[in-house]
């Protein structure tokens, strides 16, 4: 599939980066950034020295600040706005779109709602958006795609034939994208992993060492799955691209924005001054909050994103949410 006019919302690193990738596959492709300035750099330069500096985009990318031009003639749209965004831009654009196919790239869950990505775009465009959206989800970091390095993610929809003109649009010699039809799972695993990010950042601030990071990923997959499993998805997709591979990327890689506020925190760092110097959104910090909110409420265990939560909303010190964590009630090894 080659030749698609496609509108990216989000110049962000992420947003760049697959605006790139459909550029390199012969799309026609227009870039929404939100500040008019900011899209005139990325014109100007054939970079975005904002949160890719350094990193040539290849070919020309049509980078513009209105949100009707940005649509206006198109079939696909990306929305990769934060996902505290997600609601306001699709107002915004919901008078410019007709039949298009909505890909979700934002991780998160909103909070107040709980809602994830897929479920705000239908409340905000309308029942007959859900057989048209797909989450396009996985182990990436930008840069490393921008690159042109190898990576795999997946594209869930509860419409085959919208997954695969999905796959087709975005696939090529280093970008593998495979099909599935579990959209909750997908969602869920992209979401949760960044809180768990953080916990493993915070250990390694903290000089834990090996043992407890493989820990936390482990149990963290757990708590991850036990959550989605309330909702209905497959065990299976937590432990497939968006789920275990997203959270071992997330937990362990340099770029990783939430390991690295981790870090700083279990350094000593005061989490609002980390959160506060960071230059681009930590979303496993909202996520943690709508995380363990849900999870209160739902009544699911999840005691390390209770921990993350403590840190980041009730200013325990990182060693007694270890603590805590390490005293709980032992029990046999359960899975989900």
């Amino acid at each position: 599939m080659s030749g698609q006019k496609v509108a990216v919302l989000g110049a962000g690193s992420w947003g760049t980066a697959l605006a790139a990738v459909l550029v390199h596959n012969g799309h026609d492709v227009r870039l929404w950034a939100r500040d008019a300035a900011h899209a005139a750099a990325i014109r100007e330069t054939g970079t975005n020295e904002r949160y890719l500096p350094g990193i040539e985009l290849g070919r020309p990318l049509y980078v513009t600040s209105d949100l009707g031009e940005a649509i206006s003639g198109t079939r696909f749209l990306v929305s990769v706005c934060p996902s505290h965004a997600v609601r306001e831009v699709l107002e915004q654009v919901s008078p410019h779109l007709d039949d298009h196919v909505l890909i979700s790239a934002s991780k998160g869950i909103e909070i107040g709602t709980h809602r994830r990505m897929s479920e705000v775009i239908v409340e905000t465009l309308g029942e007959a958006a859900a057989p048209r959206t797909v989450v396009l989800s996985g182990p990436s970091f930008a840069e490393e795609l921008l690159l042109g390095l190898p990576t795999a993610v997946v594209a869930a929809s509860r419409s085959e034939a919208h997954a695969l003109a999905v796959q087709s649009l975005f696939r090529n010699g280093y970008f593998r994208v495979y099909t599935q039809p579990d959209v909750d799972g997908v969602e869920l695993g992209g979401a949760l992993k960044n809180v768990i990010a953080l916990a493993a950042g915070i250990s390694d601030g903290l000089e834990l060492g090996s043992n407890a990071r493989a820990a936390l990923i482990n149990r963290g997959l757990a708590e991850m799955a036990r959550l989605a499993r309330h909702f209905g998805a497959r065990e299976t997709t937590l432990g497939g691209l968006a789920g275990l591979g997203d959270l071992v990327l997330t937990c362990t890689g340099r770029l990783s924005r939430n390991r690295s506020a981790g870090l700083a925190i279990g350094a000593g760092r005061r989490p609002v001054d980390v959160i506060g110097e960071m230059d681009q959104v930590v979303e496993g910090v909202r996520t943690a909050r709508a995380a363990y909110e849900l999870s209160r409420d739902l009544g699911v265990e999840m005691p390390i994103t209770s921990g993350v939560y403590s840190i980041l909303y009730e200013e325990v010190a990182p060693r007694a949410a270890l603590a805590r964590l390490m005293a709980r009630e032992p029990k046999p090894e359960r899975w989900g």
